[in-house]
């Protein structure tokens, strides 16, 4: 059994998102949640976000149930294009990025809170 949550249209590049990928997936849920929470990374606080929401869901279809970050998905949002003055009267595009957060939950079987 799976449980979703997904956070869309974050001010986030994908890639600093991405970086969290390999420290949460493959651990328990609750753990990956108070690792979360001491990460210095600035995206870490919205995956947090995410990551309970999806607690929230799972909670709803099983109680008293282990839960595993079985994925973090990353996906690249639309881009707000922007310009900046250059030297000689040029401009420059800025690329202000935008991810799509998407964290999938895998039931533990055999594993209970109690």
């Amino acid at each position: 059994m799976q449980a979703k949550a997904r956070a869309r249209f974050v001010r986030v590049g994908p890639k600093k998102v991405r970086m969290l990928r390999d420290l949460i997936v493959g651990r328990d849920a609750r753990v990956a949640d108070q690792m979360l929470a001491q990460t210095t990374v600035r995206s870490a606080g919205t995956v947090r976000k995410v990551l309970r929401s999806a607690l929230a869901n799972a909670d709803r279809l099983a109680r008293d149930s282990a839960w595993t970050v079985a994925n973090l998905v990353v996906d690249g949002g639309p881009t707000l294009k922007r310009f900046r003055a250059a030297p000689m009267g040029r401009g420059v595009r800025i690329r202000k990025r935008m991810s799509h957060i998407t964290v999938i939950l895998e039931r533990v079987e055999g594993k209970g809170t109690n």
